[in-house]
């Protein structure tokens, strides 16, 4: 544990690259609020902290800048409690009280959101198909020989998948199919969708069983929105960095293990290395889950470079992931 002139010091240091992105001197940590020592005493001190591993010397500089140790001994002990400001806390309100529309376009309108109020990337990991009942399921015709399952499902979203049938069929066959499946899957979470009984008509029984394939595929997803990465390209000095990021960011697989995998470690915050992959080694990544009737049905987070402001980033997904879980649980996106 640091004593409290090294605290003093360290939480100047952060600050101010937080809010410069430039190495701090000695100079300006001796004049900030809390430290009142000389600028002699605050070069020891930091050398010592360089030492210790909570700062380190760009080869460029005399300044120094935080370590992932040292933004990390930030967040867990100096960090003050961070609050959205009244503009931000309208905004928030605003969107939820008049989003309206499918559960697919509040999840992405609410990462753009994020993204806007904290100048990072955002990540919003929506529920599990599986979970969600099936209010109404309803076969189109495409052509000939193809068609499209759509489902209405209780969490808001709208499903649909395209199948090709082995004949022609009718669209009154198509109508029955859809009749059909509604009376046994209506009501039923995707997870428990089963083969459906026998219509007595082969080609309408076809259908159902296409249909039924394609809702069981449906069940094992879940929706991704990242939003924001453009202003990942200004946070970083190297092309090369950059390229690496806005690179992971379009890997939905991977964002969705990262903050699973944060929450999972026990972290709403996860600096640099701590989060495990690589290409993010300059980002750090803040997470919380949305809760709607006490689970865990989702995951709201930000992803920006280790310097981001960690109190109004950590205010901003706490109210987000609030508003939108309140959102789902009163009956999710949907206006359908």
């Amino acid at each position: 544990m640091l004593d409290e002139r090294k605290t003093a010091i360290l939480r100047a240091v952060v600050q101010e690259y937080i809010t410069t992105a430039q190495p701090v001197g000695s100079t300006h940590v001796a004049n900030a609020a809390g430290v009142m020592v000389s600028s002699a005493t605050v070069r020891n001190e930091m050398a010592v902290l360089e030492q210790e591993g909570y700062l380190a010397q760009p080869h460029t500089s005399a300044g120094r800048i935080p370590t992932d140790k040292g933004y990390r001994f930030f967040v867990d002990h100096m960090a003050p409690p961070g609050r959205l400001d009244q503009q931000a806390s309208e905004r928030v309100g605003n969107f939820f009280d008049t989003t309206h529309g499918r559960l697919e376009e509040l999840l992405h309108q609410t990462t753009n959101l994020l993204a806007q109020l904290t100048h990072h990337a955002a990540v919003v990991v929506g529920p599990k198909a599986e979970s969600a009942m099936v209010r109404s399921v309803q076969v189109v015709g495409l052509g000939s020989r193809h068609a499209t399952v759509v489902a209405v499902l209780s969490n808001g979203s709208v499903e649909s998948e395209t199948v090709e049938c082995s004949s022609d069929i009718s669209e009154m066959k198509l109508a029955a199919a859809s009749a059909h499946l509604h009376k046994f899957l209506g009501g039923r979470s995707l997870e428990n969708v089963r083969p459906v009984p026998s219509t007595g008509d082969v080609d309408v029984d076809a259908v159902c069983e296409l249909a039924t394939t394609a809702l069981g595929a449906v069940a094992s997803g879940q929706p991704v929105f990242v939003g924001g990465a453009s202003s990942m390209a200004q946070a970083f000095d190297t092309v090369e960095t950059v390229r690496s990021v806005l690179h992971t960011l379009e890997q939905q697989y991977v964002m969705v293990s990262l903050v699973r995998d944060v929450l999972h470690s026990g972290l709403s915050v996860a600096i640099g290395a701590e989060h495990g992959v690589e290409p993010l080694v300059s980002c750090s990544v803040i997470v919380k889950p949305i809760i709607v009737e006490g689970e865990h049905v989702g995951t709201v987070g930000v992803l920006g470079p280790t310097r981001m402001d960690y109190p109004q980033a950590l205010a901003t997904v706490e109210v987000v992931s609030d508003r939108l879980g309140r959102r789902l649980g009163d009956g999710g996106g949907a206006n359908v």
